[in-house]
Protein backbone atom coordinates (compact mmCIF):
# COMPACT_ATOMS: atom_id res chain seq x y z
CA UNK A 1 0.00 0.00 0.00
CA UNK A 2 2.17 2.54 1.32
CA UNK A 3 4.97 1.23 0.13
CA UNK A 4 4.82 2.69 -3.59
CA UNK A 5 4.13 6.23 -5.37
CA UNK A 6 1.13 5.03 -6.27
CA UNK A 7 -1.89 6.99 -4.88
CA UNK A 8 -3.73 5.99 -1.76
CA UNK A 9 -7.06 4.31 -2.66
CA UNK A 10 -9.80 5.68 -0.36
CA UNK A 11 -13.23 4.48 0.55
CA UNK A 12 -15.47 5.92 2.57
CA UNK A 13 -18.02 4.42 4.57
CA UNK A 14 -21.05 6.47 5.98
CA UNK A 15 -22.84 9.07 3.13
CA UNK A 16 -23.76 11.97 5.11
CA UNK A 17 -22.62 16.03 5.12
CA UNK A 18 -19.33 15.01 6.29
CA UNK A 19 -18.54 12.40 3.72
CA UNK A 20 -19.23 15.35 1.47
CA UNK A 21 -16.55 17.71 2.64
CA UNK A 22 -13.90 14.85 2.74
CA UNK A 23 -14.44 14.03 -0.88
CA UNK A 24 -14.22 17.87 -2.19
CA UNK A 25 -11.32 17.96 0.26
CA UNK A 26 -9.53 15.05 -1.53
CA UNK A 27 -10.21 16.49 -4.67
CA UNK A 28 -7.22 18.68 -3.98
CA UNK A 29 -5.30 16.58 -2.47
CA UNK A 30 -2.14 15.10 -4.18
CA UNK A 31 -1.48 11.80 -3.72
CA UNK A 32 -4.77 10.26 -2.11
CA UNK A 33 -8.14 9.93 -3.95
CA UNK A 34 -11.62 9.12 -3.21
CA UNK A 35 -12.76 5.54 -5.45
CA UNK A 36 -15.78 4.20 -3.76
CA UNK A 37 -18.77 4.83 -0.78
CA UNK A 38 -20.74 2.37 1.38
CA UNK A 39 -24.05 3.75 2.46
CA UNK A 40 -27.00 2.17 4.26
CA UNK A 41 -28.93 3.41 1.48
CA UNK A 42 -28.26 2.17 -2.40
CA UNK A 43 -26.31 4.38 -4.18
CA UNK A 44 -27.02 5.14 -8.03
CA UNK A 45 -23.13 5.48 -9.49
CA UNK A 46 -24.35 7.98 -11.87
CA UNK A 47 -25.85 10.29 -9.29
CA UNK A 48 -22.99 9.79 -7.39
CA UNK A 49 -20.66 11.18 -10.43
CA UNK A 50 -23.23 14.22 -10.21
CA UNK A 51 -23.46 15.28 -7.07
CA UNK A 52 -19.72 15.09 -6.11
CA UNK A 53 -17.97 16.36 -9.47
CA UNK A 54 -16.37 12.65 -9.86
CA UNK A 55 -16.94 9.09 -10.02
CA UNK A 56 -17.66 6.51 -7.41
CA UNK A 57 -17.90 3.35 -6.68
CA UNK A 58 -21.05 2.25 -4.88
CA UNK A 59 -20.24 -0.60 -2.67
CA UNK A 60 -23.25 -3.49 -1.48
CA UNK A 61 -21.96 -3.46 1.87
CA UNK A 62 -19.37 -2.24 4.23
CA UNK A 63 -17.33 -5.53 4.24
CA UNK A 64 -17.46 -5.54 0.52
CA UNK A 65 -15.58 -2.48 0.77
CA UNK A 66 -13.07 -4.14 3.13
CA UNK A 67 -12.50 -7.44 0.63
CA UNK A 68 -11.54 -4.86 -2.22
CA UNK A 69 -7.81 -5.47 -2.89
CA UNK A 70 -7.84 -1.92 -4.43
CA UNK A 71 -9.12 -0.30 -1.09
CA UNK A 72 -6.19 0.30 1.03
CA UNK A 73 -7.73 4.02 3.46
CA UNK A 74 -11.33 3.29 4.99
CA UNK A 75 -12.28 7.01 5.96
CA UNK A 76 -15.21 6.47 8.78
CA UNK A 77 -18.07 8.94 8.84
CA UNK A 78 -20.28 6.69 10.37
CA UNK A 79 -22.41 7.64 13.26
CA UNK A 80 -20.50 7.67 16.51
CA UNK A 81 -21.24 4.23 17.89
CA UNK A 82 -20.64 2.21 15.01
CA UNK A 83 -16.84 3.97 14.66
CA UNK A 84 -15.23 1.24 16.84
CA UNK A 85 -16.39 -2.07 15.24
CA UNK A 86 -15.94 -0.48 11.85
CA UNK A 87 -12.40 0.91 12.20
CA UNK A 88 -10.86 -2.42 14.28
CA UNK A 89 -12.93 -4.49 11.47
CA UNK A 90 -10.63 -2.05 8.86
CA UNK A 91 -7.73 -2.35 10.69
CA UNK A 92 -7.60 -6.13 10.86
CA UNK A 93 -8.04 -5.84 7.04
CA UNK A 94 -5.15 -4.31 6.73
CA UNK A 95 -6.50 -0.82 6.05
CA UNK A 96 -4.95 2.73 6.78
CA UNK A 97 -7.62 4.41 8.78
CA UNK A 98 -9.40 7.87 8.67
CA UNK A 99 -12.06 7.83 11.48
CA UNK A 100 -14.31 10.93 12.00
CA UNK A 101 -14.22 12.17 15.83
CA UNK A 102 -15.06 10.94 18.92
CA UNK A 103 -13.43 7.43 17.37
CA UNK A 104 -15.79 5.59 19.93
CA UNK A 105 -18.04 6.24 22.72
CA UNK A 106 -16.39 5.09 25.42
CA UNK A 107 -12.67 5.18 26.55
CA UNK A 108 -12.69 0.86 27.02
CA UNK A 109 -13.47 0.48 23.15
CA UNK A 110 -10.93 3.10 22.11
CA UNK A 111 -8.34 1.15 23.70
CA UNK A 112 -9.74 -1.23 21.54
CA UNK A 113 -9.22 0.91 18.12
CA UNK A 114 -5.69 1.67 19.70
CA UNK A 115 -4.95 -1.83 19.75
CA UNK A 116 -5.93 -3.50 16.67
CA UNK A 117 -4.26 -0.48 15.05
CA UNK A 118 -0.75 -1.19 16.57
CA UNK A 119 -1.36 -5.10 15.94
CA UNK A 120 -1.83 -5.01 12.37
CA UNK A 121 0.81 -1.81 11.17
CA UNK A 122 -2.06 0.32 9.59
CA UNK A 123 -1.81 3.90 9.79
CA UNK A 124 -4.73 6.24 11.34
CA UNK A 125 -5.50 9.68 11.50
CA UNK A 126 -8.51 11.35 13.54
CA UNK A 127 -10.52 13.90 12.66
CA UNK A 128 -9.35 16.73 14.64
CA UNK A 129 -8.91 18.86 11.62
CA UNK A 130 -8.68 21.69 13.77
CA UNK A 131 -4.79 21.64 14.47
CA UNK A 132 -4.67 21.91 10.85
CA UNK A 133 -6.54 25.46 10.72
CA UNK A 134 -4.62 28.83 9.94
CA UNK A 135 -5.80 30.17 13.29
CA UNK A 136 -4.72 27.36 15.16
CA UNK A 137 -1.32 26.77 13.34
CA UNK A 138 -0.76 30.66 13.87
CA UNK A 139 -0.99 30.32 17.43
CA UNK A 140 0.81 27.09 17.69
CA UNK A 141 4.02 29.16 15.61
CA UNK A 142 3.25 32.31 18.20
CA UNK A 143 3.85 29.75 21.00
CA UNK A 144 6.92 28.16 20.07
CA UNK A 145 8.73 31.23 18.97
CA UNK A 146 7.86 32.87 22.70
CA UNK A 147 5.67 35.60 21.22
CA UNK A 148 3.78 35.33 24.84
CA UNK A 149 5.95 33.60 26.73
CA UNK A 150 4.99 30.27 28.71
CA UNK A 151 1.06 29.29 29.17
CA UNK A 152 -0.21 29.25 32.53
CA UNK A 153 -4.25 29.20 31.90
CA UNK A 154 -6.08 29.05 28.77
CA UNK A 155 -9.68 28.51 27.59
CA UNK A 156 -10.88 27.84 24.52
CA UNK A 157 -14.81 26.99 24.78
CA UNK A 158 -17.11 25.61 21.71
CA UNK A 159 -20.65 27.31 20.87
CA UNK A 160 -22.86 25.98 18.53
CA UNK A 161 -26.52 25.31 18.96
CA UNK A 162 -27.13 21.77 16.83
CA UNK A 163 -30.63 21.77 16.42
CA UNK A 164 -33.31 20.28 13.62
CA UNK A 165 -31.91 22.60 11.44
CA UNK A 166 -28.49 20.24 11.64
CA UNK A 167 -28.84 16.76 9.51
CA UNK A 168 -27.43 14.69 12.37
CA UNK A 169 -30.08 16.07 14.79
CA UNK A 170 -32.34 12.97 14.98
CA UNK A 171 -29.64 10.50 15.75
CA UNK A 172 -27.36 12.99 18.13
CA UNK A 173 -29.71 13.44 20.50
CA UNK A 174 -29.50 9.56 21.87
CA UNK A 175 -27.23 9.15 24.48
CA UNK A 176 -25.70 5.81 22.40
CA UNK A 177 -24.80 8.11 19.45
CA UNK A 178 -24.50 11.13 20.60
CA UNK A 179 -22.77 10.44 24.32
CA UNK A 180 -21.67 14.10 25.72
CA UNK A 181 -21.67 17.45 24.32
CA UNK A 182 -18.01 17.24 24.43
CA UNK A 183 -18.05 13.66 22.64
CA UNK A 184 -20.48 15.04 20.14
CA UNK A 185 -18.70 18.50 19.20
CA UNK A 186 -17.25 19.76 21.99
CA UNK A 187 -14.19 17.79 21.98
CA UNK A 188 -12.72 20.06 19.02
CA UNK A 189 -12.37 22.58 21.32
CA UNK A 190 -10.84 20.10 24.03
CA UNK A 191 -8.44 18.95 21.43
CA UNK A 192 -7.28 22.53 20.26
CA UNK A 193 -6.40 23.64 24.49
CA UNK A 194 -4.60 20.26 24.61
CA UNK A 195 -2.51 21.33 21.18
CA UNK A 196 -1.76 24.74 22.74
CA UNK A 197 -0.88 23.67 26.12
CA UNK A 198 0.39 20.17 25.86
CA UNK A 199 -1.72 17.16 27.11
CA UNK A 200 0.06 16.03 30.27
CA UNK A 201 -3.60 16.75 32.20
CA UNK A 202 -3.45 14.95 35.87
CA UNK A 203 -7.11 15.62 36.76
CA UNK A 204 -10.39 17.14 35.16
CA UNK A 205 -13.46 18.69 36.74
CA UNK A 206 -16.85 18.93 35.06
CA UNK A 207 -20.04 19.87 35.51
CA UNK A 208 -22.77 19.52 33.59
CA UNK A 209 -26.66 21.55 32.72
CA UNK A 210 -28.94 21.62 29.50
CA UNK A 211 -31.30 23.84 28.03
CA UNK A 212 -34.82 23.97 29.21
CA UNK A 213 -35.69 25.17 25.61
CA UNK A 214 -38.70 23.18 24.08
CA UNK A 215 -35.82 22.91 20.73
CA UNK A 216 -33.40 20.47 22.64
CA UNK A 217 -35.87 19.19 24.56
CA UNK A 218 -35.27 15.57 22.22
CA UNK A 219 -31.38 15.18 24.06
CA UNK A 220 -31.06 12.61 26.11
CA UNK A 221 -27.91 14.20 27.83
CA UNK A 222 -27.04 17.48 28.80
CA UNK A 223 -26.03 19.26 26.66
CA UNK A 224 -24.19 21.83 27.87
CA UNK A 225 -20.78 21.53 30.01
CA UNK A 226 -17.50 23.11 31.58
CA UNK A 227 -14.50 21.77 32.24
CA UNK A 228 -11.73 22.35 34.37
CA UNK A 229 -8.13 21.14 33.88
CA UNK A 230 -5.35 20.64 36.32
CA UNK A 231 -1.46 19.65 34.19
CA UNK A 232 1.25 18.19 35.67
CA UNK A 233 3.30 21.64 36.46
CA UNK A 234 0.28 23.03 38.07
CA UNK A 235 -0.89 25.32 34.93
CA UNK A 236 -4.68 25.04 34.87
CA UNK A 237 -7.53 25.35 31.75
CA UNK A 238 -11.00 25.66 31.11
CA UNK A 239 -13.49 24.20 28.28
CA UNK A 240 -16.68 24.47 28.05
CA UNK A 241 -18.99 23.41 25.46
CA UNK A 242 -22.81 24.13 24.49
CA UNK A 243 -24.51 22.24 22.04
CA UNK A 244 -27.62 23.89 22.83
CA UNK A 245 -26.88 27.35 22.80
CA UNK A 246 -29.00 29.66 20.28
CA UNK A 247 -26.24 32.25 19.17
CA UNK A 248 -24.20 32.75 16.54
CA UNK A 249 -21.19 29.85 16.45
CA UNK A 250 -17.90 30.42 18.32
CA UNK A 251 -14.97 28.84 18.73
CA UNK A 252 -13.35 31.04 22.32
CA UNK A 253 -10.12 31.31 22.49
CA UNK A 254 -8.42 32.81 25.37
CA UNK A 255 -4.53 31.95 26.25
CA UNK A 256 -2.17 33.51 28.97
CA UNK A 257 1.26 33.46 29.24
CA UNK A 258 4.04 35.24 31.05
CA UNK A 259 5.12 37.30 28.19
CA UNK A 260 1.59 38.35 26.63
CA UNK A 261 -1.87 37.09 25.55
CA UNK A 262 -3.81 35.89 22.91
CA UNK A 263 -7.90 36.58 22.65
CA UNK A 264 -9.11 34.60 19.19
CA UNK A 265 -7.90 36.96 16.57
CA UNK A 266 -6.01 39.30 18.80
CA UNK A 267 -2.96 39.47 20.43
CA UNK A 268 -0.21 41.47 23.18
CA UNK A 269 3.03 40.94 23.66
CA UNK A 270 5.80 42.19 26.00
CA UNK A 271 8.30 41.46 23.91
CA UNK A 272 7.26 43.45 20.88
CA UNK A 273 8.32 47.17 21.86
CA UNK A 274 5.50 50.03 20.51
CA UNK A 275 2.96 48.28 21.22
CA UNK A 276 -0.36 49.61 23.01
CA UNK A 277 -1.41 48.38 25.93
CA UNK A 278 -4.34 49.81 26.11
CA UNK A 279 -5.29 47.82 22.92
CA UNK A 280 -5.22 44.65 20.92
CA UNK A 281 -2.97 44.30 18.16
CA UNK A 282 -5.01 42.11 15.40
CA UNK A 283 -4.11 38.92 13.98
CA UNK A 284 -4.54 38.69 10.16
CA UNK A 285 -6.02 35.06 9.87
CA UNK A 286 -8.63 32.90 9.33
CA UNK A 287 -10.60 32.04 11.76
CA UNK A 288 -12.80 28.46 13.22
CA UNK A 289 -16.16 30.55 13.19
CA UNK A 290 -18.46 28.16 11.47
CA UNK A 291 -19.98 24.94 12.17
CA UNK A 292 -20.65 23.84 8.67
CA UNK A 293 -17.97 21.09 7.92
CA UNK A 294 -17.60 22.28 4.26
CA UNK A 295 -15.58 25.19 5.84
CA UNK A 296 -13.44 23.14 7.87
CA UNK A 297 -9.83 22.76 7.13
CA UNK A 298 -9.69 19.33 5.81
CA UNK A 299 -7.75 19.30 2.99
CA UNK A 300 -4.23 19.94 4.56
CA UNK A 301 -4.76 17.83 7.23
CA UNK A 302 -6.08 14.93 4.36
CA UNK A 303 -2.72 15.78 3.01
CA UNK A 304 -0.61 15.41 5.60
CA UNK A 305 -2.14 12.19 5.79
CA UNK A 306 -1.42 11.00 2.05
CA UNK A 307 2.16 12.22 2.36
CA UNK A 308 3.14 10.67 5.68
CA UNK A 309 1.76 7.47 4.70
CA UNK A 310 3.70 7.33 1.45
CA UNK A 311 6.74 8.04 3.42
CA UNK A 312 5.71 5.21 6.01
CA UNK A 313 5.85 8.17 8.79
CA UNK A 314 3.28 8.71 11.53
CA UNK A 315 0.93 10.74 11.23
CA UNK A 316 1.82 14.40 12.72
CA UNK A 317 -0.82 16.76 14.95
CA UNK A 318 -3.78 14.07 14.63
CA UNK A 319 -2.16 10.91 14.93
CA UNK A 320 -4.45 8.09 16.41
CA UNK A 321 -1.77 8.23 19.09
CA UNK A 322 -1.86 11.90 20.07
CA UNK A 323 -6.03 11.72 19.48
CA UNK A 324 -6.11 9.18 22.45
CA UNK A 325 -4.68 11.86 24.91
CA UNK A 326 -7.81 14.33 23.94
CA UNK A 327 -10.32 11.27 24.35
CA UNK A 328 -9.13 10.06 27.63
CA UNK A 329 -9.12 13.74 29.14
CA UNK A 330 -12.47 14.01 27.55
CA UNK A 331 -14.07 10.63 28.76
CA UNK A 332 -12.35 11.44 32.28
CA UNK A 333 -14.88 14.73 32.05
CA UNK A 334 -17.33 12.96 31.25
CA UNK A 335 -16.82 10.63 34.54
CA UNK A 336 -16.24 13.86 36.41
CA UNK A 337 -19.79 15.27 35.63
CA UNK A 338 -21.83 11.68 35.84
CA UNK A 339 -20.31 10.99 39.13
CA UNK A 340 -19.98 14.50 40.86
CA UNK A 341 -15.90 14.34 40.92
CA UNK A 342 -12.85 15.06 40.28
CA UNK A 343 -11.34 12.57 37.95
CA UNK A 344 -7.89 11.86 38.14
CA UNK A 345 -6.74 10.84 34.61
CA UNK A 346 -4.58 7.72 35.82
CA UNK A 347 -8.22 6.53 36.71
CA UNK A 348 -8.45 5.46 33.03
CA UNK A 349 -6.10 3.26 32.49
CA UNK A 350 -3.82 3.29 29.04
CA UNK A 351 -3.87 -0.39 28.55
Amino acid sequence: MSENKQDLSVGIVGLGAVAGAHIEAFQAVTGANVTAVSSRRPQNEAELASTYGQPLRSMGSFQDLLDDPDIDTVDICTPHHLHTEQAIKAAEAGKHLIIEKPVATNWEDALRIEAAVKANGVQAMVCFECRFSAQFSLMRSMLDQGMVGNLHYAEIDYFHGIGPWIGQFPWNVKKEIGTSSLATAGCHALDALLFLMGGDVVEVTSLSTKSQSEIFEPYEYDTTCVTLLRFKDGRIAKCASAIDCLQPYYFHVHLLGSHGSILDDRFYSHKLDGLKRSKWSKLETSLIDSGDVSDHPYQPQFQAFADSTHAGKSMPRTSLEIAMVTHRVMFAADMSAAEGRTVRLDELPLK
